[in-house]
Parts: C-alpha cells; sequence; structure tokens
C-alpha cells in the first residue's frame, strides 16, 4: 500500500477548522514519503464516493488563506453511518492505498474516528486514525477545551457587550440573547465576559446544565425591574425544565442534529406576557461560530497546532487517539498538547462542572471567567459611558 494520507471533517464548521486542516497539511509536506495528502470532499458522503481532493499541489498562498477562511473549505458533513458503511470505507482507502487518515470535527466526529479505527483493526489493514477536536460548543470529553471553543467565546463576549451598551442607550426592555451550545453552557457562559472592560455584562445567564424553572425566571426578571429598565438575559438554546423537556420544541431533529427553537423569543414572549414589559429576542445563530473578524489568535494557533500533532502522530505510527490540551496555568496561560484515546472521548459529551455555575442558576462564578479569559486570545474592546 502506498503512504498516502486522507483527511476529513465532520459536523458543524467553526471558525478555525481551517486552521486544523492548514496545520495537518503543512506537517503532511514536509514528509517525502507521502505519495497524496487527499481530503475527503464533503465528509464521509464524498469518501464513500470517492471524491478526494489532491492537496499536495494545491499553490502555497491558497493554503495560507486557510487561516482566515471560516466554513469548511473541504466541506463536512453529518453522515449517520451503520457498519456495513464503515466497511465500505475501509474498502475505499484500501482501493485509494491511503495508510493514514485524520478525522477532525466534534463528539459525532469522535465517535465516527473510533468505530472507523475498529473497522480498520478488524479487517486487518495498517491503517492509522487519528482525531483532530473540532467543536464550538466545548463539549469533547477529556480535553481541558477544544479548538473552535475560544473563537466563539470571544464573539459571544463581544456582541453581549456591544448588545448591554446598546440597551443601556436606550433602558426600555428586556433583550434575551440566545446562545447556541445544545446540552452545554460553555458558550452561554462565556457571555459573562462582556464586563471584562468595566462596561455591563448579562444581567441573567441561564445555562442547560440546571433545569429552567419559569417561575424563578419571571421572578429574576421583575426583582431586577425594580432597579432598571433596561435587562440584558443570555439563555442557551438546549433550556429544559424538570422534567428534561425542551422549553421550546425543537423545529426539526434527526439523530444528534437538532434545529432548536427560538428559546430567546419564547423567553421575551413570557416576559411581555407575565410583566406586560416590552421585550424583545436576539438570535447570532451560525454568526457566532462563522465570525473571522472576531477568531482567538489562542483558538486559531491551537487548532493548527492540533492538526500538526495529529498528522505527525499518525505518521510516527500512532492510531486510535484524539489530540487534547491540558491546562497548565490560566496567567500566564499555558496549555500543552497530549494524546487520549479516542474511546474516552466517542459521543461522552463534557458539561459545565458545578463550580462554573452560581449558587442561583442564573450566572457563573469567578473560577469560570478566570477559566475562559485566556482562551479569548485578547480582551473585548472598552468602551465608555456618560451618563
Amino acid at each position: 500500500m502506498a503512504n498516502n494520507l486522507l483527511i476529513v471533517h465532520g459536523g458543524g464548521p467553526t471558525a478555525v477548522i481551517n486552521a486544523s486542516l492548514y496545520g495537518a497539511i503543512m506537517e503532511a509536506k514536509k514528509h517525502p514519503e507521502l505519495g497524496h495528502i487527499y481530503c475527503a470532499r464533503n465528509g464521509t458522503g464524498g469518501l464513500m464516493k470517492e471524491e478526494l481532493i489532491e492537496m499536495e499541489n494545491v499553490p502555497q498562498d491558497q493554503l495560507d488563506l486557510l487561516l482566515q477562511t471560516p466554513g469548511s473549505a473541504i466541506g463536512t458533513s453529518r453522515d449517520a453511518l451503520e457498519q456495513a458503511e464503515y466497511e465500505k470505507i475501509v474498502e475505499v482507502l484500501k482501493k485509494k492505498e491511503i495508510r493514514y487518515v485524520l478525522m477532525n470535527g466534534g463528539n459525532g466526529t469522535m465517535d465516527t474516528c473510533g468505530k472507523l479505527y475498529k473497522a480498520c483493526t478488524a479487517a486487518g489493514v495498517e491503517i492509522g486514525v487519528m482525531g483532530i477536536p473540532k467543536t464550538m460548543d466545548n463539549d469533547i470529553a477529556i480535553t481541558d477545551h477544544a479548538p473552535g471553543f475560544g473563537s466563539a467565546a470571544l464573539y459571544m463576549a463581544q456582541s453581549t457587550a456591544e448588545l448591554c451598551a446598546d440597551v443601556k442607550g436606550l433602558a426600555i426592555h428586556v433583550v434575551v440573547l440566545e446562545a447556541s451550545g445544545r446540552n452545554a453552557g460553555w458558550i452561554t457562559a462565556s457571555s459573562a465576559l462582556a464586563a471584562d472592560q468595566g462596561g455591563d455584562g448579562p444581567d441573567l445567564i441561564y445555562l442547560p446544565e440546571r433545569p429552567f424553572d419559569e417561575d424563578q425566571f419571571v421572578a429574576d426578571v421583575e426583582k431586577l425591574l425594580q432597579k432598571k429598565k433596561g435587562i440584558v438575559v443570555v439563555a442557551s438554546e438546549g433550556l429544559h425544565d424538570k422534567d428534561g423537556k425542551p422549553i421550546v420544541e425543537p423545529i426539526f431533529k434527526v439523530g444528534r442534529a437538532t434545529y432548536y427553537g427560538d428559546v430567546g423569543t419564547h423567553l421575551a414572549g413570557v416576559v411581555i406576557r407575565r410583566l406586560g414589559y416590552k421585550a424583545r429576542g436576539e438570535k447570532p445563530g451560525l454568526l457566532g461560530r462563522c465570525s473571522i473578524y472576531l477568531q482567538s489568535k489562542v483558538d486559531r494557533d491551537e487548532a493548527q497546532m492540533a492538526g500538526e500533532i495529529a498528522c505527525r502522530e499518525v505518521l510516527k505510527g500512532t492510531t486510535g487517539k484524539m489530540v487534547a490540551f491540558k491546562r497548565i496555568s490560566n496567567e500566564p496561560y499555558k496549555a500543552e498538547p497530549f494524546l487520549v484515546d479516542i474511546e474516552e472521548v466517542m459521543l461522552f459529551e463534557r458539561k459545565m462542572p458545578d463550580e462554573f455555575i452560581n449558587a442561583e442558576g442564573n450566572g457563573v462564578t469567578e473560577a469560570f471567567k478566570e477559566w475562559c479569559r485566556p482562551l479569548l486570545g485578547e480582551p473585548i474592546r472598552k468602551m465608555v459611558n456618560f451618563n
């Protein structure tokens, strides 16, 4: 079998997924023993169709643009694979003489990565498989954080700071900002850093790690309205009640792929109906994961590093692992990469720990802020208010 390498993207893109792609390609180009450096077009679906992109001869100036390109430059997917499809992928890898596979994605992709590793082992073929973590949701197990989150956190913190300034300037309503994150509240929580430069942060933060109580929410807002007339609430799209039922029914759901209902609009409606006060919902949605202007330099550098390490390790013969990060210190910030068995991260969701959530369940602790702050890569912008 020739020494060809393949890179596959899976799941939702981030602001730095292409930085990991860049890191892997640039590392691969250092190894003359490699034949082709392939990328699967549009994820595992394209791979099964043998739709591969040859990257080894792409001009360097185009490769450099990967560092400032959002989305997935090679295409990604959310394909749900069965055993027969893993066996088919192994046959395609053998046919194309691919000896090394790098899978870049989140929980679902790491599950796919682990199953492909097992399928290759069961088939008795020497194909190395390595995982590169990627998720704006930051819900991959074992690793301190995942590439993609830092940029999403910077976007959330900066956008919330701007929203708070707007609401303070015309304090006439309650604004509910809905944050992405499914079952984990990391992105929602990062909005607390909006107050880092002396401005106003969100007044209330509701995370999916705590059951949502509508009566308590109304009481929280009503109490604040006795002190101020403009309020900013940040709420996770994945909020659910004490029985585990989403507070707004998902619009569409297939497996783990969920299109959530508008939680922000729903909660604004609750304020209007129950308190008779003007309210509105806001929802960044996909903008929170594709902003290159608010891409975190720390996030980009670590994403590139993860791609480089995964490529280097798989070429050394390492297989069945994922690149992860261990926090050494917050100030100065230092994190070290290490390898974890892929079976330890397959579809295991890492949620916010209790020590990061305040006792009332409507905000975060200083410990979370200290943990999150370095990942933004830079402070949010300072603002001024004379009122």
